[in-house]
């Protein structure tokens, strides 16, 4: 199976840098409402040398647990009573990405190690432009309604589902301003709406990699998963704090670079 792919290095790999990495990456992820995962990916493969389907596979782990932290820290500014009124719409949105979510990770596990980095690439790439574009999108109603609107968000959703899988992320960066645009939902009602899609979107894509080989990554690194975790976590926090001391007329952009450098080391990785 050409998604099997070999460790790329032997030695321990540092747990003060796993859980500095994860913190750096969590701060990044609460200061712009995402998890982070898209800047982590990039780090796994680049600083701590893990194959491209190992660290899609990490990377969905630690994203994750992210992901479930966040539902509860948010429920004081979106109650859970708000998100479970709008049912139709997570509903809607999962009857295409879980489908998605299935089918990018057998990709995943079947792409030549070059190949899946480039795809892994083009994806970073394609995040950049959104971060700019659609993350401080204002709700002005929705796009569409009735058939049209089930019918596109289903279609959304599998795209969604795909992308998430083959990143290993939870998809916020899509989901939210798919939310917005489509479904006319308010901006921190979004991103809560989003997370109750990305928990299950994300579960479907571990079953599927769970019946890979490769999966056994997580066992063999089980210390760096926990610590880069915890980082995470921390410094999801802690950017949560900060948020509203860094405008995103700067920090998004700053961001979209980081993406864009992250994406051309990633290219032409060996």
């Amino acid at each position: 199976m050409t998604g099997s792919l070999p460790v790329l290095v032997t030695e321990p790999r540092s747990s003060p840098a796993a859980f500095g990495g994860g913190a750096i990456i969590g701060a990044l992820g609460g200061l712009i409402g995402l998890g982070g995962a898209e800047f982590r990916l990039p780090l796994l493969i680049g600083t701590f040398r893990f194959a491209a389907l190992q660290a899609v596979i990490l990377n969905k782990a630690m994203s994750l647990v992210v992901v479930a932290s966040a539902s509860p820290f948010r429920a004081a500014t979106v109650p859970f009573a708000s998100v479970a009124a709008h049912w139709p719409i997570i509903v809607n949105l999962l009857a295409g990405s879980l489908l998605g979510a299935w089918l990018g990770a057998g990709w995943a596990t079947r792409l030549a190690s070059q190949t899946l980095y480039r795809v892994i690439a083009g994806l970073l790439l394609g995040i950049a432009v959104v971060l700019v574009l659609g993350h401080d999108t204002a709700a002005t109603g929705a796009m569409l309604t009735g058939a049209a609107q089930l019918l596109a968000g289903v279609a959304a959703g599998f795209v969604i589902g795909i992308f998430a899988a083959l990143l290993g992320v939870a998809g916020g960066e899509l989901l939210i301003p798919t939310l917005v645009l489509l479904f006319g939902a308010d901006i921190k009602l979004a991103g809560s709406l989003s997370l109750a899609v990305s928990l299950p979107t994300m579960l479907v894509g571990f079953v599927r990699y769970s019946r890979d080989r490769s999966f056994v990554v997580l066992g063999e690194n089980r210390r760096f998963v926990l610590m880069m975790a915890a980082g995470s976590i921390f410094g999801s926090f802690i950017g949560a704090r900060l948020l509203g001391f860094v405008p995103n007329a700067v920090l998004l952009p700053l961001l979209a670079i980081i993406l864009v450098l992250s994406a051309g080391k990633v290219w032409t990785h060996k």
